[in-house]
């Protein structure tokens, strides 16, 4: 296009191609310039406060951009586009400028995730949604703009399979999703999305998960505001026509569809604090570890898996099918689930890379009944001292454990007084001898010694630990509930589903409790495996996340005051290891270090809820502190009513960050040593 606004020969015959049926694609920027309107800058933080420019006017010394609009190609004529959507937070760019710019309040704002496209037919008037994310439909046909505040955005999430007819504006949901209106899985009380700590942090899991999934409320909250405190309120509501729609995508990932969730925002002030403690006592743990089983010399290994492991993850895969060796034999604990379709789903997984069926069994270890089964598996409760499914388990090579309850695990393989009974006996003697042990989400949880089987980070900092265990209500939130693990994992604490579900508060707490001298602790993201070699003494990250390695060797810790000092917090991702021995970081070398060469420099905002830029806690820290020259440390605020916490994340002399491209170019960080604190606050909220 030229200066003029005119279009170029070459942009000419483009149209003239594009009209004649060719396909047009485009990633990123390639996305951006599909509209009329064409957003090539700024944030949501600025599109609140209803800031547009018509050029770069953005300040590095500024904690927020104004909107900066620019005309598009236009090819895309159905509305305005938004790119890199989930993973920055644009929401409230686009939704203030389809308000200021949408001039047919026809058409609906779309935002799009990384790795997802709209796939738009011209000719039938379709939008379809293929890759591995979400499609946020904007629809600002009936808001409202009073000064800052908005009232009444739709917003619909469409995940892939789903298709918009744009002339009807109809939403045509996938029919391998199930509706969750009036079957939602989920009642708790969720907290509100206020920082790192929130489980859920990301706005479509965030309202899949405590809103529209979840029986238990009508309505949630999250904020966006500046190191001084300004900001907005952000409110997230059902209505009549709300509705949610749930299946599995990529093996037992969840997927979720949700349409008109109705979203309000407020412009407020907050005013924080430092507490001298918080109002709530502090409970420790009761829980007594025993001495741990492990020998030194154990041969086997270990593939400890933090959930939702992906059916096309073949790195993962490979590591356990390569362990069990040629011809291994592999057998499923089902323990752990309420019925034998996941232990099926990986049965199928594993014939997919091309294990034998017939090398693949089922074991008969449970302690409750499956569902959709005829038989009766609750009776299994005493094969775990049956001698003849003991004797079996001896011609394992390897032993995989599905996700579901921990605890049910552990009540099939442990007898009442703690001791192993003679199926963990002998899981015990093959691992010894050099048979894989791996497992997913539940299956990652019983690793170590001390098992974390419920509990929510915020809470969990807040009030401590308890007793008592209502299953997996108890995953979503409320006090910490630790029991013994089986052990096979002796080097530290492990937790799962661990950055979408914000589980750094409770390892760190546990940790705090029970961690040992030479210890550290580590939380394993979705789709991701730790590779454990007890014979090399290594750690290797496999997969799609991260795992976050905990270390308070050299913190100063006060739980009963809320208080916790001079954490050192690492994030390694596929092809870091970890030596067991040394305590040392090998990072992959197709990443280079960002110390001194930081490709940012900017005033971060603090990290305050789900519109807040790169709102993961690993890429939050990757992105706005390690490789931000700008930023010497970053805050994060997590609080329920008036009360909660400052999480401050620091730089240090032994603070370093590795950045490089992984599966084409998406950004690949890994961090080590990030100094962290967290100390209690006060928080008031008032009405701008």
């Amino acid at each position: 296009m030229k200066k003029n606004g005119k279009n170029t020969k070459a942009l000419n015959e483009m149209w003239n191609i594009y009209r004649k049926g060719a396909v047009l694609g485009g990633t990123s920027a390639g996305a951006a310039i599909m509209s009329d309107v064409m957003i090539t800058g700024g944030d949501s933080l600025g599109g609140l406060r209803q800031q547009f420019v018509t050029e770069d006017v953005s300040d590095p010394d500024e904690e927020y951009a104004p909107v900066y609009i620019e005309k598009g190609l236009g090819f895309f004529q159905w509305g305005i586009v938004d790119q890199h959507f989930n993973e920055r937070s644009r929401l409230g760019r686009l939704a203030a400028s389809a308000i200021s710019y949408e001039t047919d309040k026809a058409h609906f704002a779309y935002g799009i995730d990384e790795d997802t496209a709209m796939v738009v037919n011209n000719e039938k008037q379709t939008i379809s949604v293929v890759g591995r994310s979400n499609i946020t439909v904007v629809d600002v046909s009936r808001s409202a703009l009073t000064g800052k505040e908005i009232k009444n955005i739709d917003l619909s999430y469409l995940s892939p399979g789903d298709v918009l007819n744009v002339k009807e504006n109809e939403f045509n949901i996938s029919g391998d999703k199930v509706e969750t209106k009036g079957y939602e899985y989920y009642r708790f009380k969720p907290l509100p999305a206020t920082g790192v700590l929130s489980s859920y942090g990301t706005l479509p899991h965030y309202l899949s998960y405590s809103l529209v999934d979840n029986e238990a409320v009508r309505e949630v909250y999250s904020y966006i505001y500046d190191s001084n405190g300004n900001g907005f309120e952000l409110k997230f509501r059902q209505t009549d026509e709300t509705n949610g729609y749930w299946g599995y995508q990529d093996g037992q990932k969840d997927s979720y569809s949700l349409l008109h969730v109705e979203m309000n925002v407020s412009p407020v002030s907050m005013n924080v604090k430092k507490n001298s403690q918080l109002s709530k006592d502090f409970h420790s743990s009761s829980l007594e570890v025993s001495e741990s089983s492990f020998d030194s010399e154990t041969k086997g290994s270990l593939v400890i898996a933090g959930g939702a492991l992906g059916s096309s993850n073949e790195e993962v895969y490979s590591e356990f099918i390569n362990r069990a060796g040629v011809n291994g034999k592999i057998g499923i604990i089902p323990a752990a689930s309420s019925s034998l379709k996941s232990s099926h789903a990986f049965k199928v997984d594993l014939t997919s890379y091309g294990v034998s069926d017939e090398n693949i069994d089922i074991l008969p270890l449970s302690n409750h009944d499956f569902k959709g089964t005829e038989e009766d598996e609750s009776k299994w409760m005493n094969n775990k001292n049956n001698p003849d499914v003991a004797e079996n388990i001896l011609n394992y090579d390897a032993i995989w454990f599905v996700g579901g309850d921990q605890t049910d695990i552990t009540r099939s393989l442990l007898n009442q007084d703690g001791s192993k009974s003679l199926a963990l006996e002998n899981i015990w003697k093959i691992y010894r001898e050099g048979a894989v042990l791996g497992g997913t989400s539940a299956g990652a949880a019983i690793m170590s010694d001390v098992m974390i089987a419920g509990g929510g980070s915020f809470d969990t900092l807040t009030n401590g630990f308890t007793d008592t265990y209502n299953g997996m209500f108890q995953q979503e939130g409320g006090p910490g509930y630790l029991e013994k693990g089986l052990g096979f994992f002796p080097y530290g604490i492990v937790d799962q589903h661990f950055d979408k579900k914000a589980r750094l508060g409770r390892l760190i707490a546990a940790t705090a409790e029970h961690g040992e001298d030479n210890e550290w602790s580590y939380g394993i993201d979705e789709d991701t495996a730790m590779i454990v070699d007890n014979e090399a003494k290594t750690i290797e990250i496999k997969g799609r996340g991260g795992v976050s390695v905990v270390d308070l060797s050299q913190s100063d810790l006060s739980p009963s005051s809320h208080t916790y000092k001079n954490i050192h917090l690492s994030w390694i991702t596929s092809g870091d290891q970890f030596n067991l021995n040394t305590m040392e970081y090998s990072i992959s070398d197709h990443k280079v270090s960002t110390k001194d060469y930081e490709y940012y420099e900017y005033k971060a905002l603090p990290h305050t809820g789900v519109l807040t830029p790169h709102p993961s806690l690993a890429n939050y820290v990757s992105y706005s502190l390690l490789d931000n020259f700008g930023q010497e440390e970053v805050k994060s605020y997590s609080f329920a009513e008036d009360e909660g916490f400052e999480l401050t994340f620091k730089k240090g002399n032994q603070t370093e960050g590795f950045w490089g491209y992984k599966d084409g170019n998406k950004d690949d960080y890994s961090y080590l040593n990030v100094k962290m604190d967290i100390v209690p606050v006060k928080v008031s909220i008032k009405n701008q």
